[in-house]
């Protein structure tokens, strides 16, 4: 299975250590968690499309009118 993203902030923050202002790094803290969730999340819609694509056109073929068999879905011609 993948691994959960963390929560933690991993200090991967571009400021020094030890920053005496604490809103930045605040703020910087909070930006790095919504990009670490949102590349998290968009990797997984891309997995889940890239697997349920092909199950989709196939299930929206098997429910068109004139009802093809799965040979002819399947078939490039």
């Amino acid at each position: 299975m993948a691994a959960k993203p963390s929560l933690k902030n991993k200090g991967r923050g571009k400021g020094p250590k030890g920053s005496s202002s604490s809103t930045s790094s605040s703020s910087s803290s909070k930006y790095e968690l919504v990009k670490e969730w949102t590349n998290w999340s968009l990797k997984k819609a891309k997995v889940a499309t890239q697997y349920g694509f092909i199950p989709l056109i196939i299930i929206i073929g098997m429910k068109s009118d004139p009802k093809p068999h799965l040979f002819q879905l399947l078939s490039p011609v």
